[in-house]
């Protein structure tokens, strides 16, 4: 039996006797935040899929990003990618971007059903295994490289689910600034919320939804950071100083 099998198996076998504690974006194992000296902070974007909207691609947020050498960490579910696969060879294809997880369906990560946002999350310890590797194995069948980072659907865990991904080899990615509210807010608020950005932070936002103010919030934002001194950075470039809530 291959070691990871084994130890998910073994895993899965303790949690199952247990309830899990906590649940939410922000529980024990998450990684919220970075610890730099510098002037550094980490932008994420998810794209979804499952819909002809959630599937959309917000190609004016990407080009801003390239043009001006912005490097970013990009949670791509694997809906959107079957919906997208010209562009997500592109994007796997340029050094300024890191592709990271976001998951099979999309559903948060549960041992036992769980559900927020009237999303239902995953039911067992296998389902969450499911739920990360189905798109893990077709991101590496894609790019030839294992993404190490995750993000599920709602950023929702319980804190057995994320003792189920350590296992499995990945770090979850929550956040510290919540950029632009599932692509609900304004430019002019998701401006605000890059602006109160401080070093180490992690940032969400999203780049499925060209009709929202994701776009035109995060080229007020980023370049009022960047006259400021702010560099922008992928989670694997300080992934030796990542912080796990505790």
């Amino acid at each position: 039996m291959p070691t990871f099998l084994a130890s998910f198996l073994l895993c899965a076998s303790i949690l199952s006797a247990q309830e899990p504690l906590q649940w939410g974006e922000n529980v024990t194992g998450v990684v919220t935040t970075f610890t730099t000296g510098k002037k550094e902070i980490a932008l994420t974007f998810d794209a979804c899929g499952g819909s002809a909207k959630s599937s959309q691609y917000d190609t004016k947020l990407i080009d801003y990003l390239i043009e001006n050498r912005i490097p970013a960490t990009l949670f791509i579910n694997s809906r959107w990618i079957r919906s997208n696969p010209e562009i997500f060879e592109k994007l796997a294809s340029n050094p300024l971007f890191e592709i990271a997880n976001h998951g099979t369906a999309h559903h948060p990560l549960s041992v036992n059903g769980k559900s927020i946002y009237n999303i239902p999350g995953t039911s067992s310890p296998e389902e969450v295994a499911e739920e990360i590797n189905g798109n893990g194995d077709l991101i590496e069948k894609l790019t030839g490289k294992r993404p190490r980072f995750f993000r599920s659907g709602t950023a929702y865990y319980d804190e057995q689910a994320v003792e189920i991904a350590h296992h499995n080899g990945v770090e979850i990615a929550g956040f510290s600034i919540l950029g632009d509210a599932g692509a609900t807010f304004s430019a002019s608020k998701v401006a605000q919320q890059i602006e109160s950005a401080k070093a180490g932070d992690i940032l969400i936002f999203h780049m499925n939804h060209p009709e929202s103010g994701t776009s035109e919030g995060i080229s007020q934002g980023v370049g009022k950071l960047r006259s400021e001194g702010f560099e922008f950075v992928r989670l694997s470039d300080v992934k030796e100083h990542l912080n796990r809530l505790p």
